[in-house]
């Protein structure tokens, strides 16, 4: 008999993926709140949070140091995507759409923990069952 350990109990890591925070107010206790977020958020979806790139700057530039590490990050091999806590965190409107742009450009996924699609009056949002379903 065979005494190699069988699949599901073999250490077996998800897709690789990196965090990116736009983190301007707020301490350590606030940055850590959010790595946590994205780490639950991995562990939940079976993702390897592989490192968080944060941006702590009120200037939003469109190359901060923190994105272009990022964006080098997305570049090695097996690397799945980016999560994010919000869309906000890719910065104003403007740099986000750009920032979102370069990212799925190298191939990646931008996985976005908290969806900004919310039903009228705050409700979560309804996901109707397959037909079929019981």
């Amino acid at each position: 008999m065979d005494d190699e350990i069988i699949t599901e109990l073999r250490p077996v890591t998800g897709p690789l993926v990196f965090g990116y925070l736009r983190q301007i107010t707020g301490g350590a206790a606030r940055h850590a709140a959010l790595t946590g977020c994205l780490s639950e958020y991995c562990r939940r979806h079976e993702l390897t949070l592989c490192g968080v790139f944060t941006d702590r700057e009120p200037a939003v530039a469109l190359r901060s140091p923190a994105f272009v590490g990022l964006l080098d990050a997305l570049g090695l091999p097996d690397t799945y995507g980016v999560v994010i806590p919000a869309l906000g965190h890719l910065g104003p409107k403007p740099v986000a759409a750009e920032r979102k742009r370069r990212i799925t450009t190298t191939g990646a996924r931008l996985i976005t923990v908290r969806s900004t699609r919310q039903a009228a009056g705050g409700a979560p949002p309804f996901h109707p069952t397959q037909q079929g379903a019981t």
